[in-house]
């Protein structure tokens, strides 16, 4: 059983847990070292190295406004401005249905 690990991030040398589940899942994909960076410092390096993201601007298919996307618009396929996008998933959990629990009356 694994327990949950304090390490040194090797790159601000701030401390961080490497937990338990961090652990179990390194094993299930046969890593064989610990990891050496806090998540932050991981994801800072992982941005570093992909470089800036290439931003296409659009119109909002709902508002009209400018959108800008990481990805080329296709004429086909919507696209959304931050907030119709977001508005449009608050819509989408709202509007979905509960899970449904047995009632106690069924026998």
């Amino acid at each position: 059983m694994f327990e949950d690990k304090t390490l040194v991030c090797k790159d601000c040398g701030e401390e961080f847990v490497f937990t338990a589940r961090e652990q179990e899942f390194y094993e299930s994909k046969g890593f064989e070292n610990e990891p050496q960076r806090c998540k932050p410092c991981r994801d800072k390096r992982k941005a570093a190295a992909r470089g800036p993201r290439e931003m296409h601007e659009a119109v909002c298919a709902a508002c009209g406004g400018v959108a800008r996307v990481p990805f080329v618009p296709r004429d086909d396929r919507p696209v959304y401005c931050s907030e119709c996008f977001a508005k449009m998933k608050e819509q989408e959990a709202a509007e979905a249905p509960a899970e449904e629990t047995p009632s106690e009356t069924e026998e």
